[in-house]
Parts: structure tokens; sequence; C-alpha cells
């Protein structure tokens, strides 16, 4: 697998070098330089096949023989050790669970595979690592749970002070062994911009060995494809797809998740559309609609995870849609929804359903809900549950007007201690913390 930078100013790499670097040297973003597309045999017989068949198969495809297909096989076997079942909700749309993982949320797949494929090749070379993580919520607490316990690999993750959910913030400060979690003193974006420097930091990185597991990394983003053909075996195991459209909508803050189901889609998945739907941070929303990407601050919203004024996948957006515009809005709409229509989504789908739904997951409700309305019965959507209801309880119990039950594995964590170190968003106190171990190192 050989993968280029989005800004084309460096040379091509491989898998492990990409995987390891996380950003190029033109602070591009990694791609392959092809993707494959699978046999229409597979897709014949897909229906037939287990999550974790699935998931071997589409790597196998996409990274070629960079790894034995032995070594593959237990990698992604104990990546993908858990289900993300679709759920009908009404009419033609369905709910696609995405946070049956550890952490509760769907971005336990990409953690979980960086983590195994990262500790595959440390353990060939006897390196130690340490890893950047930029988070608005979700991102820290399942790199956390993904890289627990791993020798060789330090994690250290950077979140906004009072800008993640009380659950979030427990699952990323109160795991201690290998996890440090820096509490910045400001948005989201600040943290990201941090990790981004970090890595262009001659001097730091001349002195660390440095990598990502934010979506900027490709390790991340191969097995966010997973799920999307999953979905559609499901569907089609059930006799749901027989002569139908079949469109995915993707909550979306850094835009990592739908540009998994670009991939998946480029390999060959019958997707006729995409919708991203986002909180009040709708830069991709008005691009679409105006040809014009004007990134922006950031601004708080409840469903917190999606707080990205900058998404940093954007290029790989493009490059998923060959860099053309026309391409790119005959594959995706987007839609934007205030806070408002996230608590009536969360309280009138639970009245009708007794479904209950995270403010991230409303958000998706909401996009597929409104593009099925200007569609007929020939269309079936699928929405993505991006976490469980219970991390952000407080909001979603005031709208449905009961307990939302908390899984025994969250209790076990939000009983801890929290230990994080505050810090400002300069990048000099940044850099001097991060300097300061490798001095602890020596």
């Amino acid at each position: 697998m050989k993968l280029y930078s989005t800004k084309g100013e460096v040379a091509e790499v491989d898998l492990k070098e990409a995987v390891f670097k996380g950003l190029p040297d033109d602070n591009g973003l990694f791609m392959p330089t092809s993707i494959p597309k699978l046999p229409l045999s597979f897709f014949e017989n897909i229906h037939t096949l287990s999550f974790q068949e699935i998931a071997l198969e589409v790597t196998k495809a996409l990274i070629g023989d960079e790894i034995p297909e032995s070594d593959l096989k237990d990698l992604v076997y104990d990546a993908v050790n858990f289900d993300a079942p679709t759920v009908h909700l009404h009419d033609s749309i369905y709910c696609l669970e995405l946070f049956h993982g550890p952490s509760l949320a769907f971005k336990d797949f990409g953690a979980r595979f960086m983590s195994r494929l990262m500790s595959y090749y440390l353990k060939k070379e006897q390196k130690d690592i340490n890893i950047l993580v930029a988070t608005s919520g979700d991102t820290g607490s399942a790199v956390a749970q993904g890289f627990l316990g791993m020798d060789g690999i330090s994690i250290t993750i950077l979140y906004p002070s009072g800008k993640v959910s009380m659950s979030q913030e427990m699952q990323l400060t109160t795991l201690s062994q290998n996890i440090t979690a820096l509490e910045i003193d400001g948005v989201f974006d600040d943290c990201q911009a941090l990790v981004k420097q970090a890595f262009l930091d001659k001097e730091l990185c001349s002195t660390m060995n440095l990598s990502s597991a934010n979506s900027i990394n490709i390790a991340r983003l191969i097995p966010q494809s997973f799920y999307y053909f999953n979905a559609y075996a499901q569907l089609k195991r059930e006799g749901k797809l027989e002569g139908k459209k079949l469109v995915f909508c993707t909550p979306s803050g850094n835009f990592g998740n739908i540009c998994g189901g670009f991939i998946a889609k480029n390999m060959g998945l019958p997707i006729d559309h995409f919708v991203a739907t986002t909180n009040a941070n709708n830069v991709v929303p008005t691009y679409l609609e105006t040809g014009v990407f004007n990134a922006k601050p950031s601004v708080s919203t409840i469903s917190n995870a999606m707080d990205v004024g900058n998404p940093s996948n954007f290029p790989r957006l493009l490059a998923l849609n060959g860099n053309e515009f026309k391409k790119v809005i005959e594959n995706i709409s987007g839609s934007s929804f205030s806070d408002t229509q996230t608590r009536q989504a969360m309280h009138a789908v639970f009245k009708q359903t007794n479904y209950i739904m995270c403010p991230h997951t409303a958000l998706g409700y909401l996009g597929i809900k409104e593009y099925l309305s200007t569609k007929n019965d020939a269309y079936v959507g699928v929405f993505l549950a991006t976490a469980d209801a219970s991390k952000f309880a407080d909001i979603v119990e005031e709208e449905i007007g009961e307990k939302v039950e908390i899984p025994q594995r969250l209790l076990d964590i939000i009983n801890r201690k929290k230990v994080s170190i505050p810090m400002g968003k300069d990048f000099s106190g940044f850099k001097n913390y991060l300097m300061g171990l490798t001095k602890q190192d020596a």
C-alpha cells in the first residue's frame, strides 16, 4: 500500500511510515494512491459473512501484502470484537449502532485497529512511541481505551477544559498507566492546532518519536469503512434492499467518519448518496451550498464531539471525490441543525419509538429524515448512532423525562479520581512540557 500527501509536496510512503508519521512533512494528509474495487462476488455473498470476515476482506484489499494474512487476521479480529447492529426505527429509516465497544462510541473501531497495527510494527522493531491526540470528547476516550497498557506506547490526550461531558472527561482522565490527559484552556481547534504544530516542529520530532491517533492518521480512517459494509450486509440479509437505493447519514465533526464511508463507496459498496449533518459548526454544509470553504472558530453545542470549526479531514473528502466540486455535491448533501432542533428530535423519537439517542445521533436522525422527506419509497436511509446515550445522560434525561441506564463499565470509570494537567493553548508551553518528558526518559 502506497500513500501520498493531499498537498502533493512530498514523496509517497508505505503504510508503516504513514501510520507512525501521522502527518506528511508538507502538512497534508496521507491518502492511498489507489483504492481497489472489491469483486462483485464479494457483494453478492456479503450477507453470508460475519462482521469480522467482512472487515478482514476489506483490509486485505486495501493494504495488500503489507502484513502476512495470518497476522492480519489476528489483528482485525482482535480489533473488531464487538458488533455494530442496524436497528429499524420507523418507515425506511434505520439506525446503525456504533457504540457497543469499550468506550461506548464509534471511535473504538479506529482506535482499536490503530493500536494493534502500531503494536504489530513496534514489536518487530523494538521501538517506543509517543502518541499525541486532540479530542473534542470521544476520540480521546476511545484512544485511551484502545491503547491502555500497551508496551512501548505513551499517550498524551489534549482536551478542551469544560467542553466535554462529565463521562467523557472521566474516561480521559482516570486510566493512568501509559495515558496522560492535558486539560487545555481553549476549544477543540486549539487542541488540534497544538498537535499539528508539534508534528511540524523539527526540534521536537528529532527528539521524540511522535505519532498521532486522531482521525488525521490513516490507520484510524481504514476501519471506519468496515461498518458501512456491515450495515449493507445486515440490510441485505434481511431483504430490505431489494429495488432500493441506500443512503447514509453521518453526524460529522472532523469528517473522518464520512471519509470512511467514501472509501467503502469507492471500493464498490452501492451507496447512492451521503448526508453529512453538523451542529452550529456548519462550515462543510456551507461549502456544499456555496463552493467556498471558510474555516471559523468552533462554537460550543450540546453535541460537543462535533464542535469543530476547521475539519481536518476536509482535504480527504475532496480527494475521495476527485477534488471536483461537481462530484462532491453529487455524492453528498449537508445539513446543519440547532441545539433546539437536536433536543426536539431526542424527545420526539423517544416518545414515538422509545428509542434513546445521544445529541450526536439525533443530528444523524434529523439529517436522514430531512433527506428522505424529498424522496420516494425507493430509498432506504441509515443514520449512524455515534455514542451511547448514557455518555450524555444529563442532556438526554432532560429531554426524555426518564433516567438513562448507565452501563457498568462506564460506572466503573466515572467513580474514579480525575487526574489531568491544566495547560494554556500557547505552543511554547506545550512544547516545553513535551521536551520535559524527553529529559525524564533520559
